[in-house]
Order: C-alpha cells, then structure tokens, then sequence
C-alpha cells in the first residue's frame, strides 16, 4: 500500500509537471504572438508614417497651373507660414513643412506678397521663401537637356550669365563648395563622389530640367544648389526601390547615364538596361562606346579600335563592373529602366541606322547582325 501511495504521489508529480509545460508553452506561444503583433504594428505604422510624410512633400497637384498670391508678414514663424500655405492650397500638411524645414535646417524668409503654385513642391517653395522671389518675372531660365555631361551645363550656365565656360566649371569642381554641399545634402552626394577615380564629383547630378533665377547673376553655388535639389525631390520617389535593388544612389545615376547615352528616341531603355545587368551578373564587360568617350573627352559619331585601347578606369571595354560615376546627366525614364529592367537573355545591341535597337543573345549573332548594316553601307 505504501508502494502504491509513492507511485500515485509520482503520477500526480508527472502529471502537474505536463500541465505546468503545456501552460508554459501556451504562454510562450501567446507572448511570442503577442510580439509579432506588436513588431508588425510598429513597422506598420512606422511605414504608414514614411508614407505620409513622402507624400505630404510633394506638389499638392504637380500638373496644376493655379497660381495664387500669398502674403507673408514680417516676424511670421514657420508654423504660421505652414499653417498658411495650407490654408491657401499650395502644401499638403502645415506640420510636415515645419518639420522638414527643421531638419533641413533652413530659415531666412523672407516677408512680403508671392506668386505660389499647387505644382511647386517643398525644396522650390522654400528656395522662393529665403530668395525673395515676391511676385517677380525670372531674371533668366536655363535649361539643361538630358545626356548633358558637366561640361555643357557649365557652357549653359555660362552663357545664360554671362561668365566664362571657365569660371562657371571651376566652381562646379571646387572641393569647398563640394565639400559644403555634401554636408547639405548628405543622402544624395555620398563618399562614392570623392573616390580618385572619379573624373567630376558633381557629374550625372544636375538634374536635367528648366530652372528659374530671379537674381540676374547668382552664384555658382546658388544655381548648383537649385539643381541639387531637384535631383533630390526626384530621386526621393525610387528612394524604397534603389534599396530594395541593393544600388547606392551614386551606382543608380551611374547606370541610369549609361542608359540614357546608348539610347535613342526609338530605344527600348529597359531592354539596354537588362543587358548591362546581365552581362554584370556574369562578370562581363559592359563595352559601352559611350563611356570611351568619355574617357577621352570627346564627341565622335563612331568609335574606332583604337579608341578602345585608351587607358581610363570609365574604359567598359577594359574594365568590368560600373565605371566609377555617371558619364552624363539621366531623365527620369533611364533611371526608372536602370531600376526596372526587362527579364530577358540579351547580352549584346545594335543600334541600327534607323535609330532602333536590335538586341540579340550571342556574339554570334552580334556579327550577323553587324555584318548586315556593314554589307548594306557598301
């Protein structure tokens, strides 16, 4: 009887030990549940947050051609200059300005009456705020075309200032300013623009677009800094996408120049763009005439064999990978396609005398379609 006793304590024992486990796992299940809950409504809400600051920076209607007359007192504060371009229509969210103008650490404004749009986005309404620009014609527009290299935008600004091709690309290649303008905008000119091998720091970032000053001559730094910011509000829409590619932005604007060099009006950019990465993936050199080119500073309608063998780290024919920077400014249709490109075999193109593209998947077939266009000119 004794014997039985020991082993009906030991079965009561075993048996509240199996429940105290159950009950354990059931609240190690719970808290764990509990804990992705929580981990999913943070990231969230942290997501739906980014959103709506992303969103609440852009233009309130970017194809608007609205434009009102604003006025801003003297010794007004952010909140109430937010407060008022909301009121008006020409923001989206009084405390998102405040916040942002916080974190860019702007200021400066300037009272008085001004012509403001619902196109304008924040970086424009703020660089009219601090300049002035109080219901005034432009002094001067310069327009900078996609596939322009700094060369030419320095000869465009020249010209529409009326200072030396010169003087205006010295300033763009001054290591104070650059080094002022990283501190500025140290998402968008990262460390990559420094690397020694990199032929021009502010090359491929100069925004192609029409650009308004209201003083008749600005500084190098003033035009610059409008550009940089334009750059900055675009590439802020594939932000999420740059990341997901695992492409820095500098890597970005580097593939998004190659594209837009090698295309043309007909192009398919998305399929030029799937063969540059393909031929990445495999360790192949991209063999770009473009950025041979460019190594030698020159505009030539055909490269020639000897041109291939012109010693420069941007050589895609000698070297493989990127080449260390963008070789010219890109629109907004060659990055999306640097960021999107078609899922194909393609590994070589041609362009043909018609201006399209023939993609093919073999040397091979490379030559044959070469030969056809060398055959025809005879």
């Amino acid at each position: 009887m004794a014997t039985d006793g020991k082993e009906n304590n030991k079965d009561i024992i075993r048996q509240k030990l199996l429940e105290h486990q159950g009950e354990a796992k059931i609240v190690r299940k719970i808290v764990m549940i509990i804990s992705l809950v929580i981990i999913l409504l943070i990231a969230l809400i942290g997501g739906a947050g980014y959103l709506y600051i992303h969103s609440s920076l852009k233009p309130v209607d970017p194809k608007s051609k609205v434009v009102k007359k604003v006025d801003i007192p003297i010794g007004f504060s952010v909140a109430g200059i937010g407060e008022k371009l909301e009121a008006e229509g020409i923001i989206k969210n009084a405390k998102v300005f405040k916040y942002y103008v916080k974190l860019k650490n702007e200021g400066g404004f300037m009272a008085g009456e001004y012509e403001l749009s619902p196109s304008m986005d924040i970086p424009e309404i703020l660089n009219r705020l601090k300049t002035g620009k109080v219901l005034q014609k432009a002094a001067f527009k310069i327009i900078i075309p996609e596939g322009q290299q700094l060369q030419e935008i320095a000869h465009i600004m020249a010209k529409a200032t009326k200072k030396t091709d010169d003087e205006i690309f010295k300033g763009l290649n001054d290591k104070a300013l650059i080094n002022k303008l990283m501190v500025k905008y140290p998402d968008l000119l990262t460390s990559e623009i420094m690397n020694s091998k990199v032929k021009y720091p502010l090359e491929g970032y100069l925004f192609p677009a029409t650009y308004s000053f209201y003083k008749p001559n600005p500084t190098v730094e003033e035009m610059v800094t409008a550009m940089l910011d334009k750059t900055q509000t675009v590439l802020a829409d594939y932000s999420q996408e740059s990341k997901d590619k695992h492409l820095s932005v500098h890597q970005l604007l580097t593939m998004a120049s190659l594209i837009e060099e090698e295309a043309t009006a007909k192009a398919d950019r998305k399929k030029i763009s799937s063969v540059f990465f393909n031929r990445l993936k495999k360790g192949m050199p991209l063999q770009t005439d473009p950025t041979v080119l460019y190594a030698e500073g020159k505009h030539k309608e055909r490269v020639l064999y000897q041109d291939l063998e012109v010693n420069s780290p941007y050589n895609t024919y000698k070297n493989t990978g990127l080449p260390p920077g963008p070789i010219s400014n890109a629109g907004k249709v060659s990055i999306e396609a640097a960021l999107n490109p078609d899922n194909t075999d393609y590994l070589y193109f041609l362009a043909a005398p018609d201006g399209s593209i023939i993609f093919t998947k073999t040397l091979e077939e490379h030559n044959q379609e070469k030969a056809k266009f060398i055959s025809n000119k005879k």
